[in-house]
């Protein structure tokens, strides 16, 4: 079994510190916000403070190779980075934000590198993705948006949904399907799109649970030069599950952070309160919750940890990540729902994190792949040794 190493025990002893001291005295203005019908999100001046505290601390492009900038970190260091950051309801996360990075280190140009990548892995920048479509979310290979070529530049049409960050972001990684006859088997192209092109128009914000917000685009005749394809035309589809197995395995690490608060709060609470004479913690039910958490958070720590270190041997690991999707989500559901019923009236108020904790991991089940998807892949390759 992989050993934590001593350099990523003090990273993580780090994040710690910053999450405790930084991040979670702010959970009272997010979640005052998130009651209030507001984004639950930090305004640009505290983020501007804490984005000034990571470039101080290290804790900047952590996984960005160290030729644009960044610490190079293995998966198994990201692991912990991941769980402490899932213990506050603070949305942040140490920029830049990694998944697209890792699609645009594995197929842009050394134009698109000087362009895109070394201002994003600098922090200069950020980036959206459009993939998910209004009839085609959780199987991408059924996409509609079309790229057609006209003499030297790409004609984008089409439509694209619940997509986070494209009205502030600076480029947008929009997936387009140039071969109808091919589809996901080599019909679907990457294009790089930047903040402002014709024809791309945020057509409108869709509030989502926990104070989130994702976007609906229009593509109308969006004309882009050739030199605007990210990788091979034809090639899109390959690096964009790459892309999907770094969130997912991030997901995983997150879900743990996220049930270790419950479960702290949940035990902390359980010692304190007492009902008919009795305190919660000598009561069987509670006391089932708190094995029961403590022995899925074990088992989810593992599978992490497993698919990380075998992530950073360069194996496949999309069937663990398809695992660990399901598997973290749905455990972070029930510990997080346990704590909410131990608190009481208290637990379903929007003054204690949980409730907008409950509702982030809601989501979580739906986006990155919906449960459903991941349980018919892994069966399939099981099943067909696929």
């Amino acid at each position: 079994m992989h050993q934590v190493s001593e350099e990523h025990g003090m990273l993580r002893e780090l994040v710690k510190k910053f999450v405790r001291n930084e991040l979670m005295p702010l959970e009272k203005n997010v979640l005052d916000r998130f009651a209030s019908g507001q984004p639950a999100a930090l305004n640009d001046e505290e983020n501007a403070r804490l984005f000034k505290q990571c470039k101080e601390l290290g804790l900047w492009a952590l996984d960005v190779p160290e030729e644009v900038g960044g610490a190079n970190l293995p998966a198994v260091a990201l692991v912990g980075v991941n769980e402490e950051i899932g213990y506050t309801c603070v949305p942040f996360t140490f920029p830049p934000d990694s998944p697209n990075l890792h699609m645009l280190l594995a197929t842009a140009s050394p134009e698109q590198r000087k362009k895109y990548l070394e201002p994003y892995a600098a922090g200069l920048t950020s980036s959206a993705i459009a993939i998910s479509e209004p009839g085609a979310g959780g199987d991408p290979a059924g996409m509609k948006t079309r790229a057609v070529k006209d003499g030297n530049d790409w004609v984008i049409n089409g439509r694209k949904i619940w997509i986070s960050r494209i009205a502030k972001a600076d480029f947008t990684i929009a997936m387009a399907v140039t071969d109808t006859a091919l589809g996901s088997r080599g019909g679907i192209t990457a294009f790089l799109i930047d903040k402002g092109t014709k024809g791309l128009i945020v057509a409108r914000a869709i509030p989502m649970l926990a104070g989130q917000r994702t976007y609906e685009v229009v593509f109308e005749d969006c004309r882009v030069p050739e030199s605007q394809v990210l990788g091979k035309v034809g090639a899109g589809f390959a690096p964009m599950q790459l892309r999907l197995t770094v969130r997912r395995l991030q997901m995983g690490a997150w879900c743990t952070g996220m049930a270790q608060r419950a479960l702290d709060m949940l035990v902390e609470h359980a010692n304190q309160r007492v009902t008919f004479g009795q305190k919660l913690a000598d009561r069987q039910a509670i006391q089932w919750w708190v094995a029961d958490a403590a022995m899925k958070l074990h088992a989810c720590r593992l599978m992490v940890m497993d698919a990380a270190v075998k992530q950073d041997d360069g194996r496949d690991v999309r069937m663990e990540a398809s695992m660990i999707k399901v598997f973290a989500t749905e455990m972070a559901t029930e510990i997080i729902d346990h704590a909410q019923q131990a608190f009481g009236a208290m637990g379903v108020t929007q003054e204690l994190p949980l409730s907008m904790m409950a509702q982030k991991v809601r989501t979580m089940r739906v986006y990155e792949g919906p449960s459903e998807v991941h349980r018919m892949v892994i069966a399939r390759r099981i099943l067909g040794g696929r």
